[in-house]
């Protein structure tokens, strides 16, 4: 193991909310990690992220997903969006906005690096925490740990902002490991060409789920399936909707339950595509099939029906993995959220995470975060922990 390197606050992840901690930190005074200033700096701090390039989720995402269909971006903070055509795919357009970002305000992010754990380094509640990290690199271009090397970071304090992306959720099904066809998560989706003249099911109840019927519906057969009968609102998905979105995954978080979707609060709201897939007589919902076989599925009334593919749109979880050494995840998988603390860790700052899921709500987040993290240093703390 290399040997820990001291710094204040750790980042783990580049993402909207991750680029926005960062943003405030750097703005409040904190200097990037092994740069030339932070010999001398006050306090320091450090970004690390998985992904190869800037762009978070961003750049992984199909190039259908266009400015005008994507679910609202928000400016990040100091940086407006420059003027966009809305026919722009968003995997081409995010990525260079971020990237942009980054060099703007010198953040030094490193990459790729994955966090493999964090833990405590001692049971003092004003101690360190440990970040464990499978490689580390440094685009600032000092001296660090190669790529292939891992290295531990000592801080006093954690924001995560690593999003979902990277835990789709594929539900248990029998006979899933005997489909001779193709199985792919909403996370793996390219292209509607890729089924062209197939029959695919589509599983799922989201907006992604809605989004990509429409499009496959137009090269391919498709039949969309959920487990329960979608609950239509005929309102907008508008300021107001996504308030109220809000204030359910709030409540969830703060008694430690999972985010749970938008849509388990609110609702299926009526989107341009679940329009145009209305309109065209595809937007027919099925019950979901009882059990999957070599060429097909089961359905509900115990027909057969042969399926070329099955597409699952079935959402993503908290990427949380590498919390589990601090022992704050509760029974049912949630972790309890005071502000943007983890309550039974508050040396921990949760962002990106639950109602903060959206972007201007990861905006929100990583100033509120730097805030008590800022708060917390300016306080009281034994001189031996600094």
């Amino acid at each position: 193991m290399s040997t820990p390197e001291t710094v204040d606050v750790v980042v783990i992840g580049a993402g909207q909310a991750g680029l926005s901690a960062a943003y405030h930190l750097h703005r409040r005074g904190f200097v990037p990690l092994g740069t030339t200033e932070a010999a001398t700096a006050a306090r320091t701090f450090v970004v690390l992220d998985a992904n190869d390039a800037p762009g978070g989720a961003w750049q992984h995402r199909w190039r259908s997903l266009t400015m005008s269909t994507v679910n609202g971006i928000y400016d990040l903070p100091g940086m407006p969006k420059p003027e966009l055509d809305p026919a722009s795919p968003s995997v081409d357009v995010i990525p260079p906005y971020f990237a942009a970002f980054e060099e703007r305000f010198a953040l030094a992010v490193r990459r790729p690096v994955q966090v493999r754990a964090v833990r405590r380094e001692d049971d003092d509640p004003h101690g360190r925490l440990l970040v464990e990290t499978a490689a580390s690199s440094d685009s600032s271009g000092t001296d660090s740990p190669g790529a292939d090397s891992p290295a531990v970071f000592r801080a006093r304090a954690i924001v995560n902002a690593t999003g979902t992306w990277t835990k789709p959720f594929w539900p248990a099904y029998p006979g899933r490991e005997r489909f001779a066809g193709r199985q792919l998560h909403v996370a793996d989706y390219v292209s509607a060409d890729e089924f062209r003249g197939q029959r695919v099911v589509v599983v799922g109840a989201g907006i992604s789920a809605i989004q990509l019927l429409e499009e496959i519906s137009r090269v391919a057969e498709t039949v969309w399936m959920t487990r329960r009968e979608p609950e239509w609102v005929e309102d907008d998905f508008d300021t107001a909707a996504r308030v109220e979105a809000i204030k359910g995954v709030e409540e969830r978080v703060r008694q430690g339950l999972p985010p749970g979707s938008v849509i388990s609060v609110t609702g299926m709201h009526w989107t341009p595509w679940a329009r145009a897939a209305e309109a065209r007589g595809v937007l027919v919902r099925e019950p979901m099939f009882r059990r999957i076989e070599e060429h097909g599925v089961v359905l509900a009334d115990d027909s057969f029906l042969p399926v070329d593919a099955i597409l699952w749109a079935t959402g993503f979880r908290a990427a949380l993995d590498h919390l589990a050494p601090l022992g704050i995840r509760l029974p049912g998988g949630g972790i309890r959220i005071d502000g943007t603390r983890a309550a039974d860790e508050p040396r921990v700052h949760l962002i990106g995470y639950g109602p903060s899921a959206s972007t201007v709500g990861a905006n929100r987040a990583g100033r509120a975060a730097v805030m008590a993290i800022l708060a917390d240093l300016d306080a009281a703390v034994p001189v031996s922990h600094r």
